[in-house]
């Protein structure tokens, strides 16, 4: 039988990942010139059930997300090379759906707004001809059946998708942490080569994802 501090456990792991990207489904259209500037455009879907579940215990005051625009503006603030364009937030009947448009002046800008850490994305090579790498998961981090069933319900119907336009043809590879080629992932979609390519992914088999997953774009 279960304890209720490894329920609780679980429930905080399972809270810290899906809010490392502030939400549950992303869409991102990035779009890249020759120069290295470009523009990001995205739109994200919060649950407004995961939304309330984080201001549980008198934390009311708190957004668990980013859903307004003095937020975003705080996090661009301490970022070089990027500034918004334009911001909107609505509400559907069952997410908190933000759209943010933003424009970057370097490839470092676009880094340090795609990961400010520095630890889930890098670029090599030249603004015309480079390759992006984009962690999306390093790796499953529990074999608890319980714990992933609980993943599985809150994360359906919602996917990690993003695009992105090169100055020239390029390409995008799904690749696990050891470099390897990942198999066809059930319920995703892929263009892969071309000026602009793109990928959909549900959210659960990021999460679930057990050697890893991360993005290569090359142009």
């Amino acid at each position: 039988m279960k304890t209720a501090t490894g329920v609780c456990k679980c429930l905080i792991f399972l809270f810290s990942l899906l809010l490392l990207s502030s939400c549950l489904g992303v869409n991102a259209d990035i779009v890249i010139n020759s120069n290295g500037s470009g523009t990001i455009a995205i739109e994200y879907q919060a649950s407004k059930s995961l939304d309330s579940l984080g201001k549980l215990d008198g934390n009311e005051r708190w957004n668990t997300i980013a859903v307004g625009e003095a937020d975003f503006m705080r996090t661009l603030d301490r970022l070089p090379d990027i500034k918004l364009l334009s911001f909107s937030s609505k509400e559907d009947a069952k997410n908190i759906i933000t759209s943010v448009k933003m424009e970057f002046n370097t490839i470092s800008g676009l880094l340090s707004f795609l990961d400010a850490s520095g630890r889930q994305a890098s670029f090599s090579g030249e603004a015309g001809s480079g390759r992006l790498v984009l962690t999306l998961n390093e790796a499953k981090q529990t074999n608890n059946e319980d714990f992933y069933k609980l993943v599985k319900g809150i994360s359906d119907g919602y996917y990690f998708k993003m695009s992105f336009s090169f100055p020239d043809e390029g390409s995008l590879t799904l690749l696990n942490n050891q470099d390897k080629p990942l198999a066809a992932i059930p319920g995703s979609e892929f263009h892969d080569k071309g000026k602009k390519v793109s990928c959909s992914i549900p959210i659960y088999e990021v999460l679930n994802s057990t050697g890893g997953m991360k993005l290569v774009f090359q142009w």
